[in-house]
């Protein structure tokens, strides 16, 4: 067997699976080493992906020709779209998985990938020369020679896990760490620091008391992840609701002495918008319950996952805390929960494209890059996977613009904000959420991805006919006529007012609490429009009325985008020496200095950096 390939993948996690089969489909020669391949895309934490804006990270990889949704939709055993109540900005699908499935239906995609080999070994080492990457040195002595490299390690370099004042070694439980490889990174230059994240006991589904639980069925109508594939086809497991209470906090409290996170065992930075159980009851003393889920694993297992229960603390205080809960009285456990602290690299090295700034050709994606979460790392791998092929192929680099994806958000957010605790994307995070729908990710960004041979023409072609689609339908709806007097009734039994004279049927749809669907009950005409629809009625029907319903805000958040854009399109790589300005602050001269951003808009965005300090860039750039 040949050890030389132009893109060697380090690591088989979400990150490393998107990445290895983005490098492969554009044509690069890619080789995934992972310590096991039955854990390929293993989902270490909860079997859920999605979430407040996680899931339209994950329609946005779907749009671009990755394969996270894909999987999910295959494996999904509970969906729900979340903030239905708010605006369709908002609007977040996530779903519970199959762990074992999902593992799975990744590994027959990755096995079946053209150009695209898995080697089962650990890298202990980056070959480097002359600042340039060229290949990977593996615990079994294998020598692989590489063009590019993409490490995508998780959250097993130098892994150490903690329940109560017990450490064990390890990047997951019961998985070996990954020893050496930092310290092979670190001596090029490369900046590490250490970072902890943890998760809740898992649970013998067969002890719990149901019936003393509130059920929280999913939802079964036509959303899914993917804009292509079938819908989901295993039966949908319902999650369960209960509460802590205050006896469950006077027994935890009791051993909060033994808590790695507060005896000093633990000195790395939490994620802070998923907090463990003891984090809780020391930030929000006040309150006498948490909310907490009991999430099933697949669909042939009793095991579950306690969402919301996330520990460190001793077994016997887990254990024990846990069964004062009425429905948990006869709890049995399959394990504990467990803290684990690993190596992170600072992200502001790296460019837009994840490439180092410091080792050419060495790209990095996911929790290496300081974040948290499948969805976030997987969206790294895709563009580390990309890029690495295209810099094999002498091709300019693939990046995202913040209008443009929550990718592009959060990469931008970690190149030139770095991180200081585990990152963890919001919608709050992107400045134009309106135009960053889960609906419209397809629109967003299937060409752009179809330019470069990642979409394939089969998910161009399905784009460009709901496209035409969806115009159609807009189309008519601005040109329609309604006449007060034959929708007035109609419009009364919806609870609308009623027209004093006839308008566009557009005009109707920017109504609240009125529907495409609804209105077509009164509109013969609307209504054999809707039923001609042949193909994904419900998505296309659903993403023109959004579009109608929310133009202005629509078009006017383009306009501020627009505006961005043209600081966008300033580059200021390498044109200044930042340190002899002095007419720039300290800190911007220094920060300035450090990140060097590629365009004016980024070096606005650096903190630190002052409008008036942007101000002397642009005179200077005039002169």
């Amino acid at each position: 067997m040949e050890m030389n390939f132009d893109v060697v993948v380090v690591g088989a996690g979400h990150a490393g699976c998107e990445a290895a089969a983005a490098s492969a489909k554009l044509g690069a020669k890619t080789c995934l080493i992972t310590m096991d391949m039955n854990k390929i895309a293993q989902m270490s934490c909860n079997p859920a992906v999605g979430g407040i804006a996680k899931g339209q990270i994950v329609r946005e990889i779907d749009a671009l020709g990755g394969h996270m949704g894909e999987v999910t939709d295959r494996t999904a055993i509970q969906f729900r779209m979340l903030n239905r109540s708010k605006g369709p900005a908002m609007w977040s699908p996530r779903a519970q998985c199959d762990r074992g499935k999902f593992i799975w239906a990744w590994r027959e995609i990755l096995e079946n990938t053209p150009n695209l080999h898995i080697w089962q070994d650990q890298v202990k080492e980056i070959l480097v020369e002359n600042k340039r990457v060229t290949g990977v040195i593996t615990y079994m002595d294998v020598t692989f020679k590489a063009r590019c490299v993409v490490i995508t390690t998780g959250t097993f370099l130098d892994g150490l896990m903690h329940i109560g004042r017990t450490k064990l070694p390890g990047g997951r439980c019961a998985e070996p760490p990954s020893l050496h490889l930092t310290e092979s990174i670190t001596r090029h230059g490369i900046t590490a620091g250490r970072m902890k994240t943890g998760t809740p006991v898992r649970i013998n589904g067969t002890s719990v008391h149901f019936d003393e639980m509130t059920e929280q069925p999913g939802e079964s109508d036509f959303h899914k992840f993917s804009f292509m594939g079938e819908p989901r086809n295993l039966p949908q497991l319902p999650c369960w609701i209960t509460y802590t209470n205050k006896q469950v906090h006077d027994r935890l409290k009791a051993s909060l002495a033994d808590s790695p996170l507060y005896n000093g065992q633990i000195q790395s930075i939490g994620p802070r918008y998923c907090p463990s159980i003891e984090t809780k009851l020391v930030t929000f003393a006040d309150k006498e319950e948490h909310l907490l889920f009991l999430e099933p694993e697949g669909t042939n297992t009793n095991e579950y996952y306690l969402n919301g229960f996330s520990s460190s603390l001793p077994i016997d205080a887990q254990l024990e805390a846990l069964k004062l809960i009425p429905a948990f009285r006869d709890l049995e456990v399959y394990r504990p929960g467990y803290a684990i602290e690993y190596n992170y690299f600072d992200p502001t090295l790296l460019k837009h494209s994840l490439e180092s700034k410091i080792v050419d050709g060495l790209f990095m994606a996911g929790q290496v890059n300081g974040t948290t979460g499948y969805e976030e790392a997987a969206g790294q791998g895709l563009v580390a996977g990309v890029n690495a092929a295209r810099k094999c192929g002498e091709s300019e680099p693939f990046t995202m613009k913040r209008d443009e994806s929550y990718i592009g958000v959060l990469i931008d957010d970690l190149v030139t904000k770095g991180v200081d605790e585990p990152y963890r994307m919001f919608t709050s995070r992107a400045e134009y959420r309106i135009l960053l729908r889960q609906d419209d990710a397809d629109a967003r960004l299937t060409e752009k991805s179809y330019q470069i041979g990642l979409a394939t023409s089969e998910r161009h072609n399905h784009w460009l006919k709901k496209k035409e689609a969806i115009a159609e339908l807009e189309n008519f709806c601005r040109n329609y006529s309604v006449k007060a007097s034959l929708i007035n009734e109609g419009l009364k039994a919806l609870g609308s007012t009623e027209l004093q004279r006839g308008c566009k049927l557009i005009d109707l749809i920017s109504r609240p609490g009125l529907t495409l669907d609804n209105l077509s009950t009164y509109i013969p005409a609307l209504r054999n429009k809707l039923e001609a629809i042949q193909e994904r009625k419900e998505e296309i029907t659903e993403a023109a009325e959004i579009r109608m319903k929310y133009s202005g805000y629509i078009e006017r958040e383009r306009e501020l985008a627009d505006k961005m854009i043209r600081l966008e399109n300033i580059k200021i790589k390498g044109k200044f020496e930042y340190a002899s300005l002095q007419s720039l602050s300290t800190e911007a001269r220094q920060k300035l200095t450090r990140i060097d951003p590629e365009t004016m808009a980024q070096a606005s965005r650096i903190p630190g950096v002052s409008p008036s300090d942007i101000n002397v860039l642009l005179v200077l750039m005039k002169r």
